[in-house]
């Protein structure tokens, strides 16, 4: 959310009125429009299925009797500021859009009962919240694939002054608008040279590398010895 945009004629950037989050009105009846022909669209196509008193709606006519209200009632939509700001919100978000559906750590033991993984109880408190489960391998795989996207699905969509089409442009323009410093390049592959090494030789002034790290109270292993000849 920038907070703005660009002027139609591209002259000017025209900032959001303060205390602007999102437009709830228009998402309310975005967010209508769209449920609702997806709904149509799953009655059309037989996905629905109806039961007791509820039968006569299988029919196309009634059915669309019974959406008619809906699309002429105000959905709402609930949006609101986070309480930890903004950086809480990315955290979350990041936890979906940059990792799988579980991680190496949470897998335990793969054997003749099955996958066995940690996953987390959030009704329990305390150290009975991490629990172990196993399950068959078809099960897991099935659990796992109900994570990935469909074809011709992605998990982040830029629209607006990030849509990828015109996204250097637009926020070039917009930082000469506001008089925003450009970000600095980012450092290439032969740059890592340049930054300050983490261990320095105290004879020599020269970078050290990190050739093998012991944990405490690992035995070192001696070096191999030459063959005798």
């Amino acid at each position: 959310m920038p907070g703005g945009g660009l002027s139609l004629d591209g002259k000017q950037w025209v900032a959001c009125k303060p205390g602007f989050f999102l437009p709830v009105r228009v998402l309310s009846r975005l967010f209508r429009r769209r449920f609702l022909e997806a709904l149509q669209q799953a009655h059309q196509a037989g996905r629905l299925q109806f039961f007791g008193e509820h039968v006569p709606l299988a029919d196309a006519t009634a059915f669309a009797d019974w959406l008619a209200p809906m699309r002429r009632c105000e959905w709402v939509v609930y949006a609101k500021r986070p309480f930890a700001g903004p950086e809480a919100v990315l955290a979350y978000l990041s936890r979906y859009t940059h990792r799988v559906a579980i991680s190496n750590s949470r897998l335990l033991a793969l054997d003749e009962r099955g996958v066995t993984f940690r996953w987390k109880d959030y009704r329990a408190k305390g150290r009975t919240r991490y629990k172990a489960m196993t399950l068959a391998p078809e099960e897991f795989m099935r659990r796992f694939l109900l994570h990935v996207l469909p074809g011709g699905f992605h998990r982040i969509r830029h629209y607006g002054l990030l849509a990828n089409s015109s996204r250097r442009a637009n926020l070039t323009l917009a930082r000469e608008l506001l008089c925003a410093p450009a970000p600095e390049p980012a450092p290439k592959d032969g740059d890592a040279c340049t930054k300050p090494p983490t261990f320095v030789c105290p004879h020599c002034g020269r970078a050290m590398l990190v050739v093998q790290t012991f944990m405490r109270g690992q035995t070192i292993r001696a070096p191999p010895q030459e063959p005798q000849r």
